[in-house]
Protein backbone atom coordinates (compact mmCIF):
# COMPACT_ATOMS: atom_id res chain seq x y z
CA UNK A 1 0.00 0.00 0.00
CA UNK A 2 1.19 3.65 -0.99
CA UNK A 3 1.15 6.03 1.73
CA UNK A 4 1.82 10.34 1.36
CA UNK A 5 2.14 12.29 4.85
CA UNK A 6 3.05 15.85 4.99
CA UNK A 7 5.10 17.84 7.69
CA UNK A 8 6.86 20.86 8.07
CA UNK A 9 9.92 21.74 8.99
CA UNK A 10 10.84 24.93 10.59
CA UNK A 11 11.66 27.49 8.60
CA UNK A 12 15.40 27.98 9.28
CA UNK A 13 17.52 27.04 6.68
CA UNK A 14 20.40 25.83 8.86
CA UNK A 15 17.89 23.21 10.40
CA UNK A 16 17.09 22.32 7.02
CA UNK A 17 20.13 21.85 6.06
CA UNK A 18 21.16 19.81 9.22
CA UNK A 19 17.79 18.15 8.53
CA UNK A 20 18.78 16.74 5.27
CA UNK A 21 22.37 15.97 6.39
CA UNK A 22 20.64 13.58 8.92
CA UNK A 23 18.64 11.98 5.96
CA UNK A 24 21.72 11.30 3.62
CA UNK A 25 22.16 8.05 5.93
CA UNK A 26 19.60 7.47 8.18
CA UNK A 27 21.10 5.57 11.55
CA UNK A 28 20.59 2.11 10.81
CA UNK A 29 18.02 0.83 13.91
CA UNK A 30 15.77 3.17 11.89
CA UNK A 31 15.94 1.69 8.88
CA UNK A 32 15.77 -1.27 10.66
CA UNK A 33 12.40 -0.62 12.72
CA UNK A 34 10.70 0.62 9.51
CA UNK A 35 11.36 -2.87 7.68
CA UNK A 36 10.61 -5.07 10.33
CA UNK A 37 7.30 -2.77 10.58
CA UNK A 38 6.47 -3.60 6.80
CA UNK A 39 7.68 -0.36 5.20
CA UNK A 40 9.18 -1.84 2.00
CA UNK A 41 10.00 1.95 0.75
CA UNK A 42 10.05 5.28 1.77
CA UNK A 43 10.97 8.59 -0.10
CA UNK A 44 10.90 12.05 1.47
CA UNK A 45 10.21 15.36 -0.66
CA UNK A 46 10.46 18.77 0.45
CA UNK A 47 9.35 22.80 -1.40
CA UNK A 48 10.68 24.68 1.20
CA UNK A 49 9.22 23.88 4.67
CA UNK A 50 6.78 21.42 3.71
CA UNK A 51 7.75 17.63 3.26
CA UNK A 52 5.89 15.14 1.30
CA UNK A 53 6.90 11.45 2.34
CA UNK A 54 5.31 8.52 0.40
CA UNK A 55 5.76 5.21 2.10
CA UNK A 56 5.07 2.03 0.82
CA UNK A 57 4.30 -0.61 3.01
CA UNK A 58 3.29 -4.62 2.82
CA UNK A 59 -0.05 -4.73 4.21
CA UNK A 60 0.54 -7.78 5.93
CA UNK A 61 3.24 -6.74 8.06
CA UNK A 62 2.58 -3.19 8.54
CA UNK A 63 0.39 -2.47 11.48
CA UNK A 64 0.15 1.70 12.42
CA UNK A 65 -0.54 1.82 15.66
CA UNK A 66 2.31 -1.28 15.95
CA UNK A 67 5.00 0.93 14.94
CA UNK A 68 3.64 4.28 16.61
CA UNK A 69 3.69 2.20 19.75
CA UNK A 70 7.15 0.64 18.86
CA UNK A 71 8.24 4.62 18.21
CA UNK A 72 7.63 5.65 21.77
CA UNK A 73 8.69 2.36 23.72
CA UNK A 74 11.93 2.07 21.70
CA UNK A 75 14.58 3.82 23.37
CA UNK A 76 16.73 4.35 19.55
CA UNK A 77 13.38 5.42 17.57
CA UNK A 78 12.70 7.62 20.78
CA UNK A 79 16.29 9.43 20.29
CA UNK A 80 15.68 9.56 16.75
CA UNK A 81 12.43 10.95 16.48
CA UNK A 82 13.11 13.43 19.79
CA UNK A 83 16.18 14.69 17.47
CA UNK A 84 14.11 15.03 14.35
CA UNK A 85 11.49 17.04 16.18
CA UNK A 86 14.30 19.52 16.68
CA UNK A 87 14.17 20.82 13.15
CA UNK A 88 10.35 19.54 12.35
CA UNK A 89 6.93 21.42 12.74
CA UNK A 90 3.34 20.21 12.56
CA UNK A 91 1.26 21.54 9.51
CA UNK A 92 -1.62 24.05 10.53
CA UNK A 93 -3.65 21.01 10.09
CA UNK A 94 -1.94 18.48 11.85
CA UNK A 95 -3.53 17.55 15.31
CA UNK A 96 -1.73 18.48 18.47
CA UNK A 97 0.61 16.09 19.40
CA UNK A 98 1.25 14.31 16.09
CA UNK A 99 3.61 15.16 13.16
CA UNK A 100 3.14 13.07 10.08
CA UNK A 101 -0.40 13.64 8.89
CA UNK A 102 -2.04 11.50 6.23
CA UNK A 103 -2.70 13.29 3.28
CA UNK A 104 -6.05 13.27 1.14
CA UNK A 105 -5.67 11.61 -2.56
CA UNK A 106 -7.65 14.06 -4.94
CA UNK A 107 -7.22 12.37 -8.33
CA UNK A 108 -5.94 9.54 -9.75
CA UNK A 109 -5.34 9.00 -13.31
CA UNK A 110 -5.90 5.49 -13.15
CA UNK A 111 -10.00 5.99 -12.27
CA UNK A 112 -9.97 8.56 -15.62
CA UNK A 113 -12.37 7.01 -18.64
CA UNK A 114 -10.57 8.23 -21.70
CA UNK A 115 -12.65 10.71 -23.49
Amino acid sequence: MRHLLALDLKDDPALIAQYEQHHRRIWPEIAQHLKRHGVTGMEIYRLGTRMAMVMETDDAVYDASAMADAMENDPKVREWEDLMWRFQAPTPWTPAGQKWIAMEKIFDLSTQDDQ
